[in-house]
């Protein structure tokens, strides 16, 4: 009976829906938006300290080639946070535990195998993606640092995946602001004080991560029920490797291609000069905000929709994807009005150039007023992942955003070789994905009608 409270305690498959998604809401955007401060921290000083080059090398197309790796192991550890919310959601303690454990052991292998693929194609992702000649070794300094350093970012992510899988998204938020605050006071002895460069940037970013890893394991450990973390119980359990992959390698592929085809408009912001690149890496830390929000909801509704479905509450399902849906086109309206007004003020914070303000202004007066056109795939396509289906979902945004995303760049730039030209795949290949996906949630017949007792 202990056992069965516990389970009853922490589960969000009761109370007022709206409540339930904002409880849960909140400390996901407040962790994601600690997670964004660990870059965005190093962009600041690095920018102030060291200058245009330095900026682009910490960020910009660097962060879209990191995020090669980390975000397909992301992708595919949502298949583990799924499962765990199913099981937990059924009451299903010996499996949840097995997925656990299973969880964290292909955490501590995907981390090793990003460090080693990280290190070794770093100068030719660089090279393929046209990175400027004046950035280029600050830029694989940078990544090959921050590669080896991979196994504390995936058994973090992995870990936070857990605790929501759980229902608690109050305890990665908290190990974020740990991370965070070494983060900060590191990047300011490194790079400020000690003048270590991007190097220090790098440096002051891998040791905050692995704090966080670290406390993400000792909680996990200290866990009182049939779900504690034993060290001893770390394997790889085929059946539950089998059904993480099935619903996160998906996701994880999908996360790749978006990745390719960020890289190849990176390639063709490049190819305007190290001031567009700047200006493209200062506009993307602005950029990060709308989307570890916009996250934060998908994250939030997969959790929702996981631990309901696992529940068979199909209607309370249904539901919770309506109610997310408003409130995070709400939420998508509060942010775009706000970088409309102030944006100006957030690129100064991370140049004084002038040419560079100019065209991040550019960029930005063209996209923020179109985030409202992605809203509804991130949305969507969580809830999907919730109830297990990710096949067809991958299928159509891997179409309309990366397919269309790669044709319009190898046909439009050649009329029109503007950055409006470039930028402008963004909001078209978003139109045609969110009215695709959601056709496919209407007709699909994705979450039953009755409830099942």
């Amino acid at each position: 009976m202990m056992q069965e409270r516990k389970v009853v305690k922490n589960s969000i498959t009761e109370g007022v829906i709206w409540k339930q998604l904002l409880i849960f809401f909140f400390p996901i955007l407040f962790g994601t938006f600690f997670q964004q401060l660990y870059n965005t921290v190093d962009a600041i000083i690095v920018g102030q300290y060291l200058g245009k080059q330095a900026l682009a090398a910490v960020g910009g197309g660097t962060g879209t080639a990191i995020n090669l790796l980390i975000g397909f192991f992301t992708g595919v550890s949502s298949g583990a946070t799924v499962i765990i919310s199913q099981y937990y959601g059924a009451k299903a303690e010996d499996d949840a535990s097995k997925a656990i454990h299973t969880a964290i052991a292909l955490a501590i292998a995907a981390g090793v195998a990003i460090m080693v693929l990280g290190i070794a194609f770093t100068r030719p992702i660089l090279d393929l993606i046209g990175t400027p000649e004046d950035v280029m070794p600050l830029a694989v300094t940078y990544m090959r640092i921050f590669f080896a350093g991979s196994i504390f970012n995936t058994v973090y992510n992995m870990g936070s995946g857990i605790f929501r899988a759980l229902g608690d998204s109050r305890h990665p938020l908290y190990f974020l602001i740990c991370g965070c605050i070494v983060n900060i006071i590191l990047d300011f002895l490194f790079v400020g004080l000690l003048g270590m460069g991007v190097d220090g940037a790098a440096y002051a970013t891998i040791i905050s991560q692995m704090i966080s890893a670290l406390l993400v394991v000792i909680w996990l450990r200290k866990r009182k029920d049939g779900l504690r973390l034993s060290l001893r119980k770390l394997r790889l359990n085929m059946k539950m490797l089998a059904f993480t992959l099935k619903i996160g390698l998906p996701t994880g592929f999908q996360s790749i291609l978006y990745t390719i085809s960020n890289l190849i408009i990176q390639a063709h912001v490049n190819g305007f000069g190290t001031d567009t690149a700047a200006a493209w890496a200062a506009y993307g830390k602005l950029d990060a905000i709308f989307w570890m929000a916009i996250n934060a909801f998908g994250i939030s509704v997969t959790t929702f929709v996981g631990q309901n479905y696992g529940a068979k509450l199909y209607k309370r399902v249904s539901k919770g994807i309506r109610t997310s849906i408003l409130m995070s086109a709400a939420l998508t309206i509060l942010i775009t009005v706000f970088f409309m007004i102030l944006g100006e003020h957030g690129l100064a914070l991370f140049t004084s150039d002038e040419q560079v303000l100019d065209i991040g202004m550019e960029i930005l007066t063209l996209l923020v007023p179109t985030w409202i056109l992605y809203m509804p795939i991130e949305i969507l396509c969580g809830a999907m992942r919730g109830c297990g289906k990710t096949f067809i979902p991958t299928i159509i945004t891997v179409v309309g955003i990366c397919v269309l995303r790669a044709a319009w760049l190898e046909i439009v730039p050649a009329f029109a070789h503007t950055l409006s030209a470039v930028f402008l795949c963004y909001p078209v290949s978003w139109l045609v994905t969110s009215a695709a996906i959601i056709i496919y949630y209407l007709k699909g017949k994705i979450v039953p009608k009755k409830d099942k007792g």
